[in-house]
């Protein structure tokens, strides 16, 4: 039986995470924090090994991965899968944390923020969003068995929740209190 490994990581900061706005879908670069976010989490993993790496279309996770592949001539593929996708927040997405709150209330925006099942206007719930990642997570079990290879993954904060669920056995509840980090990452290890 061989272990494999798997890194996950949050992208940078965004100027969309920092100015406190709801991002989900929408393409907000890199803030200078974010950028050197990016340079730590490449730092700590210089010395891992992988050979696959898993981006989505959003260049803030491209741009997170950059400075890390830099540091792995091994990672011989670069594979863009939008099931580790940031959680769509329908008609929220691009409006301010305080627009949301002054409109509806607190109570409203903590619902649409941090419930389980209940969707923004027109976006998803973080159930939606599980249900994709276990898709993903399936799919990256049978490639790790299939070609033996250790991954990294430059993922997203609602993407990753699901994905800490599966492999450290969270609960909902627990799933749901998680915050990751713009300057860290997370190491899994599966045997086959």
């Amino acid at each position: 039986m061989a272990k494999y490994h798997i890194y996950i990581f949050r992208h940078g900061q965004t100027y969309y995470n920092r100015d406190k706005m709801f991002t989900g879908c929408k393409d907000s670069k890199l803030t200078p924090k974010g950028k050197k976010d990016a340079l730590k989490i490449a730092q700590k993993l210089k010395n891992k090994k992988f050979q696959v790496a898993y981006q989505t279309h959003l260049s803030r996770s491209k741009d997170t991965l950059k400075p890390v592949l830099k540091y792995h001539p091994e990672c011989r593929k670069i594979i863009t899968d939008d099931r580790m996708l940031e959680r769509c927040y329908g008609n929220f997405e691009g409006l301010h944390h305080s627009t949301i709150i002054a409109k509806y209330g607190k109570a409203m925006f903590d619902k649409w923020h941090r419930a389980y099942d209940f969707p923004p206007p027109k976006g998803e719930s973080v159930k939606t969003v599980e249900k994709r990642v276990r898709s993903f997570i399936k799919d990256l079990l049978a490639k790790i068995k299939k070609d033996k290879v250790n991954v990294a993954i430059s993922a997203h904060g609602n993407s990753m929740r699901p994905f800490r669920r599966y492999f450290e056995k969270l609960t909902i509840k627990q799933m749901m209190k998680l915050e990751n980090p713009w300057d860290d990452y997370f190491e899994y290890v599966v045997d086959f």
